[in-house]
């Protein structure tokens, strides 16, 4: 089997699926609870709050755990609304975002929220100047993904930061960091950002695990009331194995980022090379994409048939984000491809341990897929 939808969701690694057992079956006390076993708990949790925080680059008292990145999406998007609406009702985002940061604009929208959306270009990247300029001084909130879900564009966001602070110091800088990271080195203490989402799924982690950074001093209202827990910002008992086992990925991967970064980059563009030799396919990601994340079409071929063709022959890949289920991409439309490019587009994602023979099998099911599959 070669498993290339890591964009979607990775194969635990074994220090966090037995963090995670361990958890469950040994230090399963509440770590709100005030005997032993509770204190057991909540020491674990502040080990796995740290091991996040220094793959964040930031204080540990800075991380708030949530149930993954939609959640922290959420948290972000609706809690600096609430926080700010008395003094601001606009929000800049993109229309290249992740469907829990879209849709959650969209219902600020239809309670009365004026969103401005910036367009990507046909290559994907965002212009952070377009950004910038529709910031004004009743905007309380931008939001915008580091790295694109479906392409894997680097957005420019320190850039936008940059500007957006020059025009309004007072709005609230988001960034949706769920597929930077654990790839890109973060160092968001010194970064001009006020609230960060990640995931722990997307890198070897569990599903159930993520956070959000919150900057020193920046105000975030609450989702969910109850018994205080994450320091009254998300309340509800912890999901002690799913975030110990988050942390123990995270620790895993101190250090180690720009080696594999690199080790990745050389398999993309190996597989690049190899997909511009096929005459039919057309690359949909630009040349600077994070490696992790290649995006191309086989205009004439329906990327749900070639999807299911691939896994026929073991090969798992996406035909977008997991979140759209199959829908027409919304990132791919708004970049103004035409229709059928973005009807068989396919996303191809590498993790840590995607092996060379991966790529291989790809490239031979692709090539017989081309030639078996019968055109739209």
């Amino acid at each position: 089997m070669a498993y290339l939808d890591n964009a979607a969701t990775t194969r635990v690694c074994d220090e966090a699926a037995r963090a995670a057992v361990e958890m469950m079956q040994t230090c399963y006390g509440n770590p709100s609870s005030l005997h032993r076993l509770g204190a057991a708990s909540a020491r674990r949790l502040a080990e796995a709050r740290e091991a996040v925080a220094q793959l964040l680059g930031c204080q540990p008292e800075c991380v708030y755990f949530t149930s993954g990145g939609s959640e922290a999406n959420n948290l972000a998007i609706f809690g600096a609304a609430e926080a700010k609406k008395r003094r601001a009702d606009e929000i800049v985002t993109t229309t290249a975002e992740h469907s829990s940061v879209g849709a959650a604009v969209k219902h600020l929208e239809d309670q009365g929220w004026k969103v401005t959306r910036i367009h990507p270009d046909q290559s994907g990247q965002i212009d952070p100047e377009a950004v910038a300029q529709a910031v004004t001084g009743r905007t309380a909130l931008v939001s915008m993904m580091m790295v694109n879900n479906e392409t894997g564009a680097l957005f420019p966001v320190e850039e936008a930061a940059a500007l957006i602070r020059r025009k309004n110091p007072e709005t609230l800088i988001h960034w949706d960091g769920v597929q930077a990271f654990g790839k890109l080195p973060l160092k968001a203490a010194r970064m001009e950002v006020d609230l960060l989402s990640v995931s722990g799924h997307k890198i070897q982690g569990p599903k159930g695990s993520g956070a959000l950074y919150v900057r020193r001093g920046v105000r975030v209202l609450p989702l969910i009331y109850g018994g205080g827990q994450e320091r009254g910002i998300r309340s509800g008992t912890e999901g002690l194995p799913a975030l110990v086992a988050m942390g123990a990925a995270c620790q895993r991967l101190q250090g180690q980022l720009p080696a594999l970064w690199k080790r990745t980059a050389g398999l993309r563009d190996s597989l690049l090379e190899r997909l511009e030799g096929i005459p039919q396919v057309r690359v949909n990601s630009p040349a600077d994409a994070s490696p992790y994340i290649l995006n191309f079409s086989v205009p004439g071929y329906r990327s749900e048939n070639m999807l299911h063709f691939l896994e026929s022959r073991g090969v798992f890949v996406s035909s977008g984000s997991a979140c759209s289920k199959g829908a027409v991409s919304p990132v791919l439309t708004s970049m103004g491809l035409p229709p059928a490019v973005v009807d068989s587009a396919l996303r191809v994602s590498l993790i840590y341990d995607t092996q060379p023979e991966d790529l291989d099998q790809l490239l031979s099911a692709l090539q017989e897929g081309i030639a078996t599959v019968a055109h739209r």
